[in-house]
């Protein structure tokens, strides 16, 4: 599955994964990272460590953001199984002109059935799966033009 994007003051950024997070109360926590205790404060958008406030976004490439529509207008595009799963039924064939967010094939992974959708309107240039095959979470399954 495609990690999430996070952005500290704007600039791409690395969570520290050895990092002990513990929260305190609602909305502050203390790390500890390399024998070094830190207070965190969390807000909607920022994050003040020691007296110093960052920025921070988080952008999950599984979900559709309104600025940028999801609608990119050049190229080759792919859609990505998001989980491990099976592929339930594909809606598009080969060649076929479709529609920005239109269904373009049915995954179910653990016990659900995803309708996939197409990231901008183009034309289906391949079909990499097969109705019934298993896929990994980041299998390209159509790409479109």
């Amino acid at each position: 599955m495609p990690k999430p994007m996070i952005r500290i003051n704007g600039k791409p950024a690395e969570p520290a994964s050895l990092a002990d997070l513990i929260e305190v109360e609602p909305g502050v926590y203390t790390a500890i990272l390399d024998g070094q205790s830190y207070e965190l404060t969390v807000s909607d958008s920022e994050v003040e460590i020691e007296g110093v406030r960052f920025e921070v976004e988080i952008e999950d490439p599984r979900k559709w953001n309104p600025a940028d529509g999801g609608l990119s207008a050049h190229g080759r595009e792919a859609v990505k199984a998001p989980m491990p799963g099976k592929v339930i039924r594909i809606l598009v064939k080969e060649g076929e002109v479709i529609a920005a967010r239109q269904g373009v094939v049915v995954v179910e992974a653990m016990k659900m059935q995803n309708e996939l959708k197409s990231p901008r309107a183009g034309r289906v240039a391949t079909i990499a799966v097969k109705e019934n095959q298993a896929v990994n979470a980041g299998s390209v399954l159509i790409t479109i033009e």
